[in-house]
């Protein structure tokens, strides 16, 4: 009789290997290579933009007349434009109209679309199916524009900050997103708080919440970008250029070249390139974001994938 010999490691190893897909291979050097490639263009492609609208933020008039525009590599640096923008003028106050609208709408759209997806979470609710259906509806078929304006102005907010917030307070597809992350909570832990005598309330604070810091954090950094990047409403509804937030001050500046009032006059004279006030409005309308994205990126995986995922 023939022994039969146990099979080592490494045998086992490589049958393991012939029956891995391709994709699930290990790259090689080529491979690795290309990849490194990739990303550094992708890398560049980036930062390339965001450099040279820094650069020409901090140049002063005859570095930006040597360069002939856009500067990229600096010769000189000067803060002349972000003292004039920041000087305490149209530009200040347009910082301070959006920070207030991003705070204020952002907790209320939280707010909101929390309460909405905890509801619509727990089985057995009132009026559940069809108040899902119709939120899914509204994911594919709008007023327009026309009924829109013509609802807010007859609620009295033309001209109002909350013209800027309460159109777009809700987002559906948020909404759905933080139902299927709340229905991925285990039931035995909310069974064994309501056998603890805990009402909906304190589950949705004490439990479910803390469970989903990821998809919380997730969410509320989304509806902060669209109030902090928000321009059309501001364009529609406000006709007061004291109560303009960022992003309209941007636009008339830069793509209407109307520089905010009190501005011309230096720009005019040459003391500070209109070119450089520009690049250093878009500056300010960029830091925000910056300096918020690193601190919610890690949630992005866990909080938006899996509440795609499940439910």
């Amino acid at each position: 009789m023939t022994a039969t010999v146990p099979p080592t490691d490494a045998g086992r190893a490589a049958r393991r290997d012939d029956r891995r897909p391709a994709w699930e291979e290990e790259p090689g050097p080529v491979v690795q290579g290309l990849k490194g490639i990739t990303l550094t263009g992708v890398c560049l492609a980036i930062l390339g933009p965001l450099w040279v609208v820094l650069v020409t933020s901090l140049s002063d008039y005859r570095t930006i007349t040597d360069a002939g525009g856009l500067v990229i590599v600096p010769k000189s640096v000067t803060f002349a434009a972000y003292r004039e923008i920041l000087g305490g003028g149209a530009v200040t106050r347009a910082v301070v109209v959006s920070l207030g609208i991003t705070v204020v709408g952002t907790a209320l759209s939280m707010a909101v679309s929390v309460l909405a997806a905890y509801g619509l979470s727990r089985p057995g609710t009132f009026a559940h199916r069809p108040i899902l259906i119709t939120l899914l509806v509204t994911m594919f078929f709008g007023a327009g524009l026309i009924p829109t304006y013509l609802l807010v102005g007859n609620l009295g907010l033309i001209n109002s900050y909350w013209a800027l917030i309460l159109p777009s307070a809700v987002s559906v597809f948020n909404i759905f997103v933080l139902r299927a992350f709340f229905m991925g909570v285990a039931p035995e832990l909310v069974d064994s708080a309501k056998i603890d005598g805990a009402g909906e309330w304190r589950i949705l604070l004490v439990i479910v919440l803390p469970l989903s810091r990821a998809v919380v954090a997730v969410i509320s950094l989304f509806y902060a970008v669209g109030y902090w990047s928000a321009w059309f409403n501001a364009s529609l509804y406000i006709n007061d250029t004291d109560k303009w937030p960022l992003q309209l001050i941007m636009r008339a500046f830069v793509i209407q070249h109307q520089p905010p009032p009190g501005m011309s006059q230096a720009i005019d004279s040459m003391q500070i390139p209109a070119l450089s006030v520009q690049m250093a409005v878009m500056m300010l309308a960029l830091i925000p974001v910056v300096c918020v994205y690193p601190f919610v990126q890690k949630h992005f995986t866990k909080g938006m994938l899996i509440g795609a995922v499940k439910g």
